[in-house]
């Protein structure tokens, strides 16, 4: 789920020198067209991280007794409209 819109805006931050460096690598060897398209990533990246951690921890609530029970009724609810072979 990349965060794609056609809006920009512009921000300032600050980050630790050695992060930068790093970055700038990326830059350098094509990875990203710039500064800017490298930082838009990573945060997009550590967006979708952080959704699929909340839907991970949202399922760990499931109770897989009670899923279990709710797909074997809806299968046996279906294969009583199945054909016969």
């Amino acid at each position: 789920m990349y965060y794609h819109t056609m809006s920009k805006a512009k921000i300032a931050i600050t980050v630790e020198s050695e992060v930068l460096k790093g970055l700038d690598a990326l830059v350098r060897a094509g990875r990203y067209a710039n500064r800017s398209r490298a930082f838009e990533a990573a945060a997009a990246a550590e967006l979708d991280r952080a959704h699929h951690t909340r839907l991970a921890k949202a399922c760990l609530a499931l109770d897989p007794a009670e899923e279990r029970a709710m797909a074997e009724e809806g299968l046996s609810a279906d294969a009583a409209s199945w054909p016969a072979y």
